[in-house]
């Protein structure tokens, strides 16, 4: 065992016994704190196996996504971007990439084979339908698609080409201890998944990133634009239901949505939750935009997932009890054991999973009917919310 684990171990025994219930000191014992893989690794395809390009980049998630295409053997070759900080910003972490005037410039090249945005949310899915029709397939940011009429129109031209149209849900694509849960799920760990929990709350103030913004833009306010709570940041936590229960069938239950902090703001929302049933499953989400500024993160992510011999709990992005800093915390209780366990050290596979997809047609890294329906089942609990209103 670690020194820090020892020290862990001991604050914890201080806490319980601080606490009056030493009654539960042993139980501690009975925890064991590990690392879920070795050393740090990287699934890394060869690169230069597919040339892609990027169009808009008002959210830098575009960035994680770049560097999970490149993680698969992509070349970034070219950049579109109307706003100047932004186009110098992503130019001066990806030199290779070269900026163009228009977008069509990117849409006419025959070189290339995929085309990423994180554009504004109401403009990605008319995006990703030209790109599909210049015979390219198209990776989005969340949400990726924000009415019902977008999603029809979508569908239809994907059909029609055959090209992929994906969504980076990287919530679970991105987080390393989300990844180590579904090996877990896979392997039997927890025996047959009953129901999903997803609490995904987010800090307002955006921290300055890679894109040198410090202040959200006017569009992340105007839910005609960003599409509504459920619709942005739940997209993420429907993925999750849908992945983890295994449905494939799933209907809303509830859902509501409110402003309930912000009058200033009359079409952004601050909260969501959604009930939901499957073929599966069951499922609840919270979404919020309500983490302190004391936080160390931007969002205490939390996913639990029961079934019927144990349960999962992950921590994606901090664990304030632990005593470890950091993210990808991971806790499994099942009928042999309890564990922590540290899953820094995982491989996050999406980006040469997908790639390989675009080369062989194939959809290992997500199926085309699994991304539709988690945006569909948020879009549809956007739609029939009801409106909450607190008065105290």
């Amino acid at each position: 065992m670690n020194s820090h684990g020892k020290l862990r171990r001991q604050f914890l025994k201080d806490s319980i016994k601080a606490s009056g219930l030493v009654m539960m000191s042993p139980l501690i014992d009975s925890v064991k704190f590990v690392a879920s893989a070795g050393r740090p690794k990287e699934m890394i395809r060869p690169a230069n196996r597919i040339k892609f390009a990027v169009i808009n980049i008002d959210h830098p998630h575009i960035y994680g996504m770049t560097d999970a295409i490149k993680r698969g053997g992509g070349e970034l070759v070219a950049l579109y971007a109307k706003q100047p900080d932004l186009r110098a910003a992503f130019l001066k972490t990806y030199p290779e990439a070269k900026a163009v005037k228009d977008e069509r410039e990117i849409l006419e090249d025959p070189a290339v084979q995929l085309v990423l945005s994180s554009g504004i949310p109401d403009e990605r899915a008319p995006l990703g339908i030209r790109v599909m029709q210049h015979g390219k397939d198209y990776l989005s940011d969340k949400p990726g698609i924000i009415s019902l009429e977008q999603m029809a129109a979508v569908k239809k031209v994907q059909k029609e080409t055959h090209r992929i149209y994906s969504i980076l849900y990287s919530e679970r694509f991105e987080n390393k201890a989300t990844e180590k849960a579904s090996q877990l799920v896979k392997a039997g760990a927890i025996g047959s998944v009953i129901q999903t929990v997803n609490l995904a709350p987010h800090r307002i103030h955006n921290n300055i990133g890679k894109s040198g913004l410090a202040d959200r833009p006017d569009w992340f306010w105007d839910k005609r634009r960003f599409g509504g709570i459920l619709t942005d940041i739940g997209s993420h936590q429907f993925d999750q239901y849908l992945y983890f229960t295994g449905s494939t069938d799933a209907q809303v239950l509830m859902s509501q949505v409110g402003n309930v902090h912000h009058p200033d703001k009359p079409l952004f929302e601050d909260f969501g939750d959604v009930m939901l049933s499957g073929n599966g499953g069951t499922g609840y989400i919270r979404v919020d935009w309500f983490t302190p500024d004391g936080l160390d993160t931007w969002g205490d992510g939390r996913l639990t997932v029961l079934g019927t011999d144990g349960y999962i709990e992950v921590r994606k992005n901090t664990d304030i009890q632990s005593g470890n800093k950091g993210g990808n915390h991971l806790y499994l209780v099942n009928n042999k054991e309890m564990v922590h366990m540290d899953c820094n050290n995982e491989v996050l596979p999406f980006g040469p999973l997908f790639v390989d997809d675009v080369l062989n047609r194939t959809e290992t890294a997500m199926t085309q009917a699994h991304c539709f329906l988690a945006t569909e089942l948020a879009l549809k609990a956007q739609k029939g919310a009801r409106i909450l209103s607190l008065k105290k």
